[in-house]
């Protein structure tokens, strides 16, 4: 089911629904976190031993998205049910936002290494080229929809980080994963956002998206987390590769 309609920033239903079973949000990161949580500690892969610097890259990322995130509410683009969350808000977002930009890199770095782990072929050839071509399709996109804030500034930043890819001579040596990676993650990212839009506990205004959805989930959004993705893995390989450095007498 498409959401109806945009609900406006703060409005909420006409008849709440309470109970822990009615917290959506919270309970989707929850069920995300929980396999990978429990298996990062599995021997082979030992994902435990990189949440140092996972952490480290992920949390400056996570705090440029969560300023976005306060932008685009307070701006109409997207807005949340609140008889779906935790009754807990700070800057215009509730607790379970907060916590996506932690809980869904978690879960899609442990596929990122996992595949890394069991397979060591690179399977996307010429993965800078395929960059230059995203790019410019995504600034072309950004440029014929630059009135609507979602496509126009998520394709904009996008087109310039993948471009800018050529200029990080370590990025050929891990790009092709990461876009394997990000392939899979994108399975159950649309599950979890599936439901988050479906039910819905992100409504979208119509008005600042291209209209276009995978299922009931905006375009935009793969392409949003494509973003938040590849910054996070630029910074985590370089940690990675820096630790690596020390590590050797």
């Amino acid at each position: 089911m498409k959401p109806t309609g945009f609900l406006p920033l703060g409005a909420r239903s006409p008849q709440p629904i309470h109970g822990m079973a009615e917290k959506i949000y919270l309970l989707l990161l929850l069920g995300s976190i929980a396999v990978p949580l429990l298996r990062s500690f599995e021997p082979r892969v030992a994902f435990y031993k990189r949440l140092p610097a996972l952490l480290l890259a992920t949390t400056p990322v996570a705090a440029f998205f969560l300023a976005w995130d306060v932008w685009f509410t307070a701006s109409g683009v997207w807005s949340f049910r609140p008889e779906h969350l935790l009754d807990v808000w700070l800057f215009g977002l509730p607790l379970e936002e907060w916590l996506f930009f932690w809980v869904i890199p978690y879960c899609c770095f442990f596929v990122y290494e996992v595949l890394n782990h069991f397979i060591k072929r690179d399977l996307v050839p010429s993965p800078l080229w395929v960059s230059t071509v995203l790019a410019v399709v995504l600034a072309a996109a950004a440029a014929l929809n630059w009135g609507r804030l979602y496509p126009s500034v998520t394709f904009s930043l996008t087109a310039v980080l993948l471009l800018a890819q050529w200029l990080i001579p370590a990025a050929r040596g891990y790009l092709s994963k990461f876009y394997l990676g990000y392939l899979v993650s994108l399975v159950p990212f649309f599950v979890v956002n599936g439901v988050l839009t479906s039910i819905p506990v992100v409504v979208y205004n119509p008005a600042e998206n291209l209209g276009i959805r995978l299922g009931t989930v905006p375009l935009e959004d793969s392409i949003y987390l494509l973003l938040m993705l590849l910054m996070i893995t630029n910074g985590y390989e370089w940690l990675k590769a820096r630790a690596s450095k020390k590590s050797i007498p």
